[in-house]
C-alpha cells in the first residue's frame, strides 16, 4: 500500500510506533459524522472509510477540504488534514447521473413489465378460445366464421399493442414470448379457417315411416280336415 511505501521512506523499522490516529469531522448533507483515520492516509482511504456512513461508494463520493475537491492519491496531512479538522462529502455529479439513468431505466422496466403482463393475460383468454374452436372443428362440428375472423382481429390487435411497448433486457424477452404467442394462435386459426369451410352444415336428420295400407283385401277363410 501507499502509506507502507512512506512508512519505509521515513525509515520505518522494527519497534517504531505507527502513526497516530486523528478524527475528522465529516459533513454529509444534514447529517455529520466523525471518523478515526491514520494520520497519513489517502483521501482514498478515507472514502472507504466514509463508504457505510454515507451509504456512497468510494467512486460515487466527492470529498472537500478547504474549498478543493481532492483526489483520492492525495495524502490527509499533506493537505494540512489534523486531528478535528472538517471536511465535506458529497456526491459525485457523474453518480447523481448515473443513478438518475438507473432510476429511469428501472421505471421502464416496470411500466413495460406491467403493460405486457396485461397483453399476456388477454392473449391467454383468446388462446381458450382457440382451443375451443379448434375441439369443435376437429369433432366435426362447423364453427361461424365471423368468430374465427373476430379471433384473428382481436389477436392482431394485441400484437400492435405489443410492438408499441418499448422494451430492454428481460422485459424484451418476455415480449418476444408473448409475439410469438399470439403469432402461433392466428396461424393455428388460419388453418382452422381452412379446416372449418371444407365442413358442411349438419342439417337435422328427419326419420319418418310410411305404413303401407291394403284397402279391399279379400277375406282370409281358412277350412279345416276333419279325421275320424
Amino acid at each position: 500500500m501507499v502509506v507502507q511505501a512512506r512508512d519505509r521512506e521515513d525509515g520505518g523499522a522494527a519497534g517504531v510506533p505507527p502513526p497516530p490516529e486523528i478524527r475528522v469531522r465529516v459533513k454529509y448533507g444534514a447529517a455529520r459524522h466523525e471518523v478515526a483515520v491514520s494520520s497519513i492516509a489517502t483521501f482514498g482511504e478515507l472514502k472507504k472509510a466514509l463508504a457505510a456512513r454515507t451509504g456512497l461508494q468510494p467512486a460515487e463520493q466527492q470529498v472537500t477540504y478547504k474549498g478543493r475537491e481532492r483526489g483520492n492519491s492525495e495524502y490527509l496531512d499533506a493537505c494540512g488534514v489534523k486531528n478535528k479538522s472538517k471536511l465535506v462529502v458529497s456526491e459525485d455529479p457523474a453518480s447523481l447521473e448515473r443513478r438518475y439513468i438507473e432510476r429511469q431505466r428501472a421505471a421502464r422496466i416496470e411500466a413495460a413489465n406491467r403493460a405486457i403482463g396485461a397483453v399476456a393475460l388477454e392473449v391467454d383468454k383468446l388462446a381458450d378460445q382457440v382451443t375451443g374452436i379448434d375441439k369443435s372443428i376437429s369433432s366435426g362440428t362447423k364453427v361461424a366464421e365471423v368468430q374465427i375472423t373476430t379471433l384473428i382481429e382481436l389477436l392482431m390487435r394485441h400484437a400492435v399493442k405489443l410492438e408499441t411497448i418499448p422494451a430492454d433486457g428481460d422485459s424484451s424477452s418476455q415480449k418476444n414470448i408473448q409475439a410469438k404467442r399470439v403469432q402461433k394462435c392466428v396461424e393455428a386459426l388460419d388453418m382452422l379457417k381452412v379446416s372449418n369451410a371444407r365442413l358442411q352444415q349438419r342439417a337435422p336428420v328427419v326419420v319418418t315411416t310410411k305404413w303401407e295400407t291394403f284397402d279391399n283385401a279379400p277375406p282370409v277363410t281358412t277350412q279345416w280336415e276333419i279325421f275320424d
